[in-house]
Order: structure tokens, then C-alpha cells, then sequence
């Protein structure tokens, strides 16, 4: 249907830190694009007619549909016991140095099939989802060999797809060594590079490739191995760097015109200057440095003074960051690394939206953009990342179809 959508508080999110409201506002959706957006008394006449049914908001925030630009959604099994562990002193690091960690995930996402796995990741994207997400970025990594990285891809598509949510697919084969190449952490470079990366392209399973820059994953010089051949199929890179040390991975990362750089904790201030150079994108995640317990902030100051867009995401996983909930990411980065709201909207919005290479068809409320929107009951755009556990999310629509709204909107 064709919708306008009348007397709200419009939000558009169509700068960088844009805090532009249009009160008493409103807008025409037709075949999934905004057709129209501006003052309720302004509206033409020809998006009164009985083609668009008006839907009176009385007054709720319209934001664009939030994007999660950073999920490792689709896993088996969970990591409840290494909380608990780390609760009682041992470290991330030692965990995984162990045999544990991702590890462990990889073993129960190998034993699951794939009605196994979209069993178990449902429940998560419903929830990410229930708070006006319209897109989320879901990586691979949790297989280790072809069939299952593109076993986990596949299983995203088909999430995605019912419940009509945007995804960006991202291989991440390189996000640790498994057990069967341990000591030759080049020889499984090669495989990813050769055989895995390859074998996802073909089955059409991959919008971009990430790779996990790190001492417990692999060094700069394999990760731009894998870079490279993504570049050789023309696809976007993203990285995870500077979580726990800095090796250089964000600089490398950036030359190469990543996308987004994810973490950084660990980033020098000096450095920063190489992602404005690259319009990269640093993505902050908060939910894993809060459940990691780290004490190192992001260079975030910096990060301001180079204009870099800041992004935030979920990191949704099972042993970092079990989180599933945008809006409580968004109080996290306040609260946490003193974010402001607006900058912390501007990370689930707009800024997601360039970390994924998409800003120009979502993340902001703009004429010839997508649809996709989320629609709150709340007085003021503070309250999304002010309150904790509060879902105010009513409804969200994406390419103009309602994913959710009360029954009186449908028509």
C-alpha cells in the first residue's frame, strides 16, 4: 500500500550528527521509497487522495529503521560456563588459548544443520529487530571450512528473508585458526584464500569479507592475504582490529579502503588520521567491552577531531558480546564512552549505514530513500539511549511494507 504518514516528529538523520526534527511532519511512502517529506499542513494534494491511507502518528518520533552493522547472529550453542569462568579471573585470552572461545562455538555450529541453526538465531533477530531494526550485517566465521561458513550464510538469507529484514552478508572465514590447522596458521590462510572465500562467492553468500586482526587470530600480513583476493572479486573489506593490542591492522585495513574498522580499542590517536584519510568507518562496541570487563576506551576524542564517522553495533555473539539490543548499546555508548544521544543515533543510523556501504539507499529520512523506518512512543529522541530495558519501538516498516504496527495501520 501507499501510505502517508502524518503528525509525527520526524527525525532524519540525513547529516553526519544531524539533530534536524521536523515537528508536526509528515511523509508519503509509495513502492518502498519516500516520496514526499515535510509539514502535515504542507502536504500535496495528490498524496491526499485515496490511493495513500493516512495514518495520523499523533505526535511519535519517526526515526530511519536502526542498522546493526556488526552481528555474529547465526551460532549454535551458547558460552554461559567461560562467563562464568571469567567471573572468577580468567581471562578472554586464556579461554581461548585453551581450546575454548570461538572455538567452542565452531564445534557446535559444525554439529548443527541448518534447521538446527535458524532455530536458535531466530529468537535473536526478533529481538534486535523489535526495537525498529530494518537491517543487520551478519558474518560467517563460526565454520572454519566451506561448507559450514556457507552453511551459516545461507541460514542468515533465509532469517532475513522471512522476516523481511535488509542483511548484509559478510564472510569472515578468518576469525581463528581451527583445531585442525593448529601451527600452521599459514597453510589455513591459503585454504581461505584459495578454496573458502572462492566457494562462498560462487554460491552467492557474501556482500563483503571481514577478517579478525589479532594475537589469538592472525597478523597483519595474512589478513591483508585475504584482503586482497577480495579486492580481486571487487568485494568490500571490513576488519577486526586493535581489540586487545595494537598490531596495525586498523591502518593496514584502512589502505585498503575498508568499509569499517570494528573495535579499536586500541587504536593510537596518531593513527585515527589514516581512517579519515580512508573515510573508514570505526565501529564501537560497547557490549564487548562491557562484558569483557576492558578498561581501554576507543580513542574516541580523536576520532571526533578527524571527523570519522562513529558507528555502534550489537556485535551479537556468544562469548563477548550476547547482547541483542540496539537501544541498550546505544545507553552503553553514553554511559560507557561518553557518546552523546545524537551521536549514539546517529551510530545505529546514518553512520551504521556507511559502515555497510549502503548510505545511499538507507539510513537516513530522505526523499528517494528506502522506507524503512522506526516509529517510537517517546517525547524526546534522549529517550532511545536514556532508558534501560524499555522497548518504546511501536512499529517499523521496511521498503514500505509494516515488519510490525498495530492493526488499525495496516489498512
Amino acid at each position: 500500500m501507499a501510505y502517508l504518514l502524518s503528525n509525527a516528529s520526524i527525525l532524519t538523520m540525513a547529516g553526519q550528527l544531524s539533530i534536524e526534527t521536523i515537528d508536526s511532519a509528515a511523509m508519503a511512502v509509495d513502492d518502498g521509497v519516500i516520496q514526499w517529506l515535510g509539514k502535515t499542513d504542507d502536504v500535496p494534494a495528490n498524496y491526499k487522495n485515496g490511493r495513500y491511507l493516512n495514518i495520523d502518528l499523533q505526535g511519535r518520533l519517526v526515526t530511519p529503521g536502526l542498522i546493526d552493522c556488526h552481528t555474529h547472529l547465526v551460532y549454535g550453542g551458547n558460552r554461559a560456563v567461560e562467563f562464568a569462568q571469567r567471573l572468577e579471573g580468567v581471562s578472554y585470552e586464556e579461554i581461548s588459548r585453551s581450546g575454548g572461545g570461538i572455538m567452542n562455538t565452531v564445534n557446535a555450529t559444525r554439529e548443527n544443520n541448518a534447521s538446527s541453526l535458524y532455530q536458535q538465531s531466530l529468537p535473536r533477530l526478533q529481538r534486535i529487530a523489535s526495537e525498529g531494526a530494518t537491517t543487520v550485517e551478519i558474518k560467517s566465521g563460526y565454520g572454519l571450512d566451506s561448507a559450514n561458513e556457507i552453511k551459516m550464510l545461507q541460514v542468515a538469507k533465509q532469517l532475513t528473508d522471512d522476516e523481511n529484514i535488509g542483511l548484509q552478508s559478510t564472510f569472515l572465514g578468518a576469525h581463528a585458526l581451527p583445531p585442525e590447522f593448529k601451527g600452521r596458521d599459514d597453510a589455513y590462510i591459503d585454504l581461505v584464500c584459495e578454496s573458502m572465500l572462492p566457494a562462498a562467492i560462487k554460491a552467492g553468500v557474501v556482500d563483503a569479507v571481514d577478517a579478525f586482526c589479532e594475537g589469538i587470530a592472525f597478523s597483519v600480513s595474512q589478513v591483508e592475504r585475504v584482503f586482497d583476493v577480495a579486492e580481486h572479486y571487487k568485494l568490500p573489506v571490513k576488519c577486526h582490529a586493535e581489540q586487545l593490542s595494537n598490531l596495525g591492522g586498523s591502518v593496514m585495513a584502512s589502505r585498503h579502503g575498508a568499509l569499517s574498522v570494528d573495535h579499536i580499542e586500541f587504536l593510537d590517536d596518531k593513527d585515527v588520521a589514516v581512517l579519515a584519510d580512508n573515510n573508514t568507518v570505526a565501529v564501537l562496541l560497547p557490549g564487548a567491552f562491557y562484558v569483557l570487563k576492558e578498561t581501554q576506551l576507543p580513542p574516541l576524542e580523536a576520532l571526533r577531531a578527524h571527523g570519522v564517522r562513529i558507528a555502534l553495533a550489537t556485535d551479537c555473539n556468544p562469548g563477548s558480546s550476547p547482547v541483542t539490543s540496539l537501544l541498550l548499546i546505544m545507553n552503553m555508548a553514553c554511559t560507557l564512552f561518553r557518546m552523546t544521544p545524537t551521536e549514539a543515533l546517529a551510530g545505529v543510523t546514518i553512520n551504521a549505514a556507511y559502515a555497510l556501504g549502503l548510505e545511499e539507499s538507507i539510513g537516513s529520512i530522505e526523499v528517494g530513500k528506502q522506507a524503512d523506518l522506526a516509529i517510537y512512543d517517546v517525547s524526546h529522541p534522549a529517550e532511545l539511549a536514556y532508558n534501560v530495558g524499555l522497548n518504546p519501538c511501536v512499529a517499523a516498516m521496511r521498503l514500505g511494507n509494516w515488519r510490525f504496527a498495530p492493526n488499525h495501520w495496516n489498512g
